[in-house]
């Protein structure tokens, strides 16, 4: 057979012969390039290894250390969950199971109990199904790809009514496709064909999938555990029925799941809503309803150490304080633009005697309306507008999470209207603003995604206009040294932008800041400035979240911290204890001292003895306990027992009060 030619990511070029697969490929390039290869792309269509290749297509070996890669051993693991289930569970049926962020899910719905009532799993049955999946695993199953006319499909799925609604177009799966009019699915043929198979002509397992798939069920899939079970609604709707979740876990090697496994065992003890009640910070009350929080004076403390170092670099960086009422007529919502693109995001509407009103999603069309309300020149650009304004967006009560997922949040919201010339210093001067007061709350490894124009159909501005914005994110991106990768097509309609990640103690990473270009309200709420030229231009907006929102923040520095901020941020930095009652009042004198130059101190009599209350203040995290007793009240000393430090005896007052206020101050101005 002729030769064919393939085309390599690097350039070159390799003749093989006609006939030749993915697999083949990565075999004749390199003997532990086949041993890692999961799957392939060619001419950017990720395929299986078997699939045959053609003269001059153009081909990638996606391998298992990979981003792809580790997705297709999650999507492949999540065809084995299903297969574990419907073979364990007789008269189950499935809906979707698409990887998603470390893991993966599949919506299972199970038959009735004795009862009648609609079956459940239970925790127990997580280890039932791993051991089912791991016979299959030593199977060596292959993931057989074939397409399937509507209605044969229709036939072999006629037991699994989900599928059969996917089938006909009624609801979306992202891991299924079509190709030509056909049904694109993966059989895994079982070593023993079922006595009850659960599809109509299939011995084993199928599902509807596009794929591409690991070849056989044991090449790279055994590093999985499985995690928890949810509830979920069929499509998202609480009007359809209640499925059964499972979600599991898998990496590419065993190193990989172990870290994975600790790490979920440090986030569990770093939770921020066990730490805000053990460290009585805040409370999500019942009776408030979901997705809100009440704030108790210890976390009021912290929220407003935040706020007040927010507004003094504001006020140094040039911005004007503005604040803007939590409801609005639906016409400003209509003339913004989020009616018809955020509706769905929006609290219903109140009808009041002079109009229909909504609480806020956001806070720029109350800045636009400032903006424009009176005649702007071009010698007051840039203006930067700052508020820290409560919005509130309705979230579906399945994905709220502690304040990382809340209905009613305050957003460090900044915007910025500039002429064309100014936005590329701007931007710059924007992202060197973000990363210092990001340090200053101690975070040092930063990355950012850089968000591009989506299909041009979808979105307004000129192309001119995208390919200046995009270039100027670009290169204050560039000119902060800042690992960035570039999401294609992720900007939105209105304009491309950057996100600015950080990652915490644990190595998690947290998107937080974003700044994000305009070209759509501006115009929409027809605002204007009279340019150097004497005619009138549309202004560049800017939108600037560094927070993103008070409360999120707050969340991801408590898991960050663990609890323990740092001593400025600390709702109490020094805790003083008299070793006996006849101590009480050198005690109080200490604290007297250090609260007059600012620090936040308090004391506990000797009723209790005190290793009690030394480990309640540990427990509570404080940075600095003070022990005083006879040498130091008779030589105005202090024991200074330092959260994560050594225990010093006969410290000065001055000397320890000095080093206190010196370590709040190098903290606050880290840059």
């Amino acid at each position: 057979m002729a030769d064919i030619t393939i085309k390599l990511p690097d350039g070159n070029t390799r003749e093989v012969p006609a006939g030749t697969t993915v697999g083949g490929l990565a075999a004749a390039i390199a003997r532990g390039l086949a041993k890692k290869a999961v799957i392939g792309s060619v001419n950017g269509v990720e395929r299986d290894l078997v699939w045959e290749l053609q003269d001059g297509d153009e081909v990638a070996i996606i391998t298992a250390d990979s981003e792809r890669g580790l997705f297709t051993i999650r999507h492949s693991t999540t065809h084995v969950m299903a297969q574990a289930v419907l073979d364990l569970f007789p008269g189950a049926t499935f809906a979707i199971g698409p990887p998603v962020e470390n893991g993966f899910y599949y919506d299972f719905e199970l038959p009735p109990g004795p009862d009648g009532r609609p079956g459940t799993f239970v925790p127990e049955d997580l280890e039932r199904i791993e051991a089912r999946m791991r016979e299959i695993l030593a199977e060596s199953q292959p993931f057989v790809r074939d397409e399937l006319t509507n209605e044969r499909a229709r036939e072999v799925f006629a037991d699994h009514r989900f599928k059969l609604e996917i089938i006909d177009g009624e609801a979306d799966d992202p891991t299924s496709a079509t190709e030509s009019g056909l049904v694109r699915t993966y059989e895994n043929p079982p070593a023993e064909p079922s006595p009850n198979p659960p599809f109509h002509g299939y011995p084993g397992f199928i599902d509807l999938c596009r794929g591409p798939h690991v070849p056989d069920t044991k090449s790279f899939l055994g590093h999985f555990k499985l995690m928890r079970i949810a509830g979920a609604y069929w499509r998202g709707d609480e009007k359809n029925p209640m499925l059964q979740r499972i979600y599991g876990t898998a990496w590419a090697t065993k190193a990989e799941l172990d870290e994975h496994l600790h790490q979920l065992e440090e986030a569990a003890k770093r939770d921020h809503r066990r730490l805000a009640t053990e460290l009585d910070l805040l409370s999500f009350p019942e009776e408030l309803g979901g997705g809100l929080a009440v704030w108790h004076p210890k976390g009021g403390i912290v929220r407003k150490l935040m706020e007040d170092y927010s507004r003094g670099r504001h006020a140094k960086g040039g911005y004007e304080f503005v604040y803007t009422p939590n409801i609005a007529n639906g016409k400003l919502f209509e003339a913004s633009g989020h009616l018809g693109f955020y509706e769905d995001g929006m609290y219903p509407p109140m009808e009041m005697d002079n109009g229909t009103y909504y609480p806020k999603p956001m806070n720029c069309p109350g800045h636009n309306l400032i903006f424009g309300s009176r005649q702007r020149s071009y010698r007051e650009l840039p203006l930067r507008l700052f508020e820290l304004g409560t919005v509130y967006r309705y979230e579906r009560s399945g994905t709220l999470h502690g304040l990382m997922r809340i209905r009613g949040f305050t957003q460090d919201d900044s915007h910025i209207y500039c002429t064309p010339e100014q936005a590329h210093d701007e931007i710059r001067s924007l992202l060197n603003f973000v990363l210092s007061v990001l340090r200053a709350f101690g975070f040092e490894d930063f990355e950012a995604n850089l968000s591009t124009r989506p299909a041009k159909a979808e979105t307004v501005g000129t192309d001119e206009g995208w390919a200046e914005a995009t270039e100027n994110l670009r290169a204050a991106l560039e000119a902060e040294g800042l690992e960035y990768e570039v999401d294609e097509g992720g900007g939105a309609f209105y304009g491309p932008k950057i996100d600015v990640k950080v990652k915490d103690a644990i190595g998690r990473t947290w998107q937080l800041s974003t700044i994000q270009y305009d070209f759509n309200m501006a115009t929409r709420m027809g605002l204007e400035y009279v340019g150097e030229d004497g005619a009138r231009h549309t202004p560049i907006m800017l939108h600037r979240a560094l927070f993103g929102s008070i409360e999120r923040f707050f969340g991801v520095l408590l898991e960050h911290y663990a609890g323990a901020f740092p001593t400025w941020l600390a709702p109490v930095q020094v805790r003083v204890l008299p070793v006996r009652d006849d101590h009480d009042a050198y005690a109080r004198e200490v604290v007297d001292e250090l609260q007059a130059i600012g620090l936040r101190v308090d004391w506990i009599d000797a009723s209790e003895k005190l290793g009690n209350r030394i480990r309640k203040a540990k427990g509570e995290k404080i940075p600095y306990v003070l022990v005083v007793g006879d040498d130091d009240v008779a030589a105005r000393t202090v024991g200074v027992n330092p959260r994560g430090g050594e225990v010093e005896r006969g410290v000065s007052l001055d000397a320890f009060a000095q080093h206190v206020a010196d370590e709040v101050d190098d903290q606050q101005h880290v840059s």
